[in-house]
């Protein structure tokens, strides 16, 4: 008896997406199926390239297609189609996805997590943009190593944004000298954001990660106003005075009715490298409770590590040169990327924030 269309799709109804718990046939998840007499090849499109369930997903189709009776060789491929919002948008229309990472509070690491998460997104195969919108106290250049490039302006009027570690990167910290402060008021704050936005090609990305200042003011009500933001990643350290702040970010959030997609607990730990033994310095587990008391999830865990201070100062991001690092933020970035998939298997749609 020959293979069918229908014995495939009888075989694979029951597999689930191991998160979203719905069949993959159902979110059309399977495709491209082509049958050669008794074999089979198919392709699965992952939500996000960097799905953490990629394996599991994989081995689970495998197996249902085992049980077909005389089926001979299954040619499986694994490919992603990154979702995204429909919300119409005006500036940056190749972009997918924008999620801010953000704080209430400065020193907490958010730079730091914002550019590490970006290049683990990239690192699973995602198109990345990283802008760096913290405008008077702008470190992602230093941070990347870039401090002294200039990004070039092309015949059409844009910026192309450089291109770094697989990253596109802007930053205000391009253009102004390390050591000149930016002295601006809400209306240049919220041009030169527009600008960063919309004056610059940034081309068709799955996810522009959006580096947010400290705060709760002008330019994160400017980029809400901008852009439909698609949900946002709050950093803080297990401190109580960290956490204040970051009620504050959250209650910004839901003025801007904003989805939080988790939080990101930085400096949990110190662990000693000569005797194992972690040493709580800024306190233990705040960000798990905070984060339990918003219902969201805690996207994952990062400690005091020498090669984060070391590769910040030296423009050498930790995840590209310590694998303990890479571990970590690879973490995050999967289960960030599962969140914003699930968001938008929910049926939920950002939305451009309406100027009162």
């Amino acid at each position: 008896m020959s293979l069918t269309i229908d014995a495939v799709h009888e075989a694979l109804k029951d597999v689930m997406d191991p998160e979203i718990n719905k069949p993959l046939l159902d979110l059309k998840m399977i495709d491209d199926i082509v049958i050669s007499g008794q074999d089979l090849s198919l392709t699965v499109y992952l939500t996000t390239p960097a799905c953490p369930l990629k394996e599991k997903i994989k081995n689970d189709v495998t197996e249902a297609l085992d049980a077909v009776p005389n089926i001979g060789k299954i040619d499986l491929k694994i490919d992603s189609r990154t979702l995204g919002g429909q919300a119409p948008q005006e500036i940056a229309t190749g972009v997918k996805n924008f999620v801010a990472v953000a704080s209430g509070k400065g020193g907490v690491g958010k730079s730091t997590t914002a550019l590490n998460v970006a290049l683990a997104l990239s690192a699973k195969g995602a198109k990345v943009g990283l802008l760096d919108a913290d405008i008077f106290g702008p470190s992602i250049p230093h941070m990347v190593g870039a401090g002294d490039h200039k990004p070039e302006v092309i015949q059409e009027g844009k910026i192309l944004p450089l291109e770094i570690h697989g990253l596109k990167v802007m930053s205000i910290g391009f253009f102004v000298p390390a050591d000149q402060a930016v002295v601006w008021r809400g209306p240049m704050l919220h041009k030169a954001i527009r600008q960063c936005l919309g004056d610059v090609n940034w081309g068709d990305l799955d996810y522009l990660i959006i580096d947010f200042p400290p705060g709760t003011g002008d330019v994160q009500l400017s980029i809400a106003q901008l852009i439909p933001l698609t949900g946002a990643l709050v950093v803080s350290t297990p401190q109580d005075v960290a956490l204040l702040d970051v009620r504050k970010c959250l209650a910004m959030f839901e003025v801007t009715k904003t989805k939080i997609f988790g939080m990101v607990e930085n400096m949990s730990f110190f662990r000693c490298p000569e005797c194992g033994h972690n040493s709580f310095i800024f306190g233990k587990e705040g960000a798990i409770r905070q984060a339990e008391q918003i219902n969201a999830p805690l996207l994952g865990q990062v400690p005091i590590r020498l090669a984060i201070r070391e590769g910040g100062d030296e423009g050498k991001p930790p995840f590209l040169t310590d694998a303990t690092c890479q571990e970590d933020y690879v973490k995050i970035a999967e289960n960030l990327a599962a969140q914003i998939s699930m968001y938008h298997l929910s049926g939920a749609q950002p939305q451009i924030l309406q100027a009162k």
